[in-house]
């Protein structure tokens, strides 16, 4: 995959059981990957053969479980606080997610992917409508990978 640009739509859906269905298509309808979080088990009920490598697959699970904070009911959680930002700490294995607020917890700043001492991703999410926010930016500070996520809304009905 390195090189390579891809754009579509990617499609975020709470379903009836609770889980989370994530599925990337481009514009065409050709689909990229689909898959499923449920607490802490993760499905993918499809991937394109060329992205079907076991570093891209753990990459994305890792990135997305960042963005939809599946780890935040971890009773090992802990806070920091560095400068004029406050840090929400939760570990999981050698992973460590940060949800970084100013230093009231009043405003969200960033979310980052790491170990105890290195970022190797950040992901910011901007322009909140109804607690949702209309673009999320990944970005990968240990190889030249990026996500940009831009949401669409569909006023034609209005």
């Amino acid at each position: 995959m390195v090189g390579k640009h891809l754009s579509g739509l990617l499609i975020i859906k709470t379903m009836p059981d609770s889980s989370i269905r994530m599925v990337f298509a481009n514009e065409a309808g050709f689909k990229f990957f689909d898959f499923g979080f449920k607490g802490d088990a993760f499905t993918v009920y499809y991937i394109f053969e060329q992205m079907d490598k076991k570093a891209v697959i753990k990459t994305l699970r890792k990135d997305f479980e960042l963005i939809l904070m599946q780890h935040i009911n971890n009773s090992s959680s802990y806070q920091l606080k560095k400068e004029n930002e406050f840090f929400h700490v939760f570990p999981n294995g050698s992973d460590y997610y940060y949800y970084i607020t100013d230093s009231t917890c009043n405003n969200f700043l960033r979310m980052e992917r790491g170990s105890k001492r290195k970022k190797v991703m950040e992901a910011i999410m901007q322009n909140y409508t109804s607690g949702i926010p209309d673009t999320i930016g990944i970005k990968h500070s240990n190889f030249n990978f990026t996500i940009e996520l831009k949401q669409i809304n569909d006023h034609a009905g209005e």
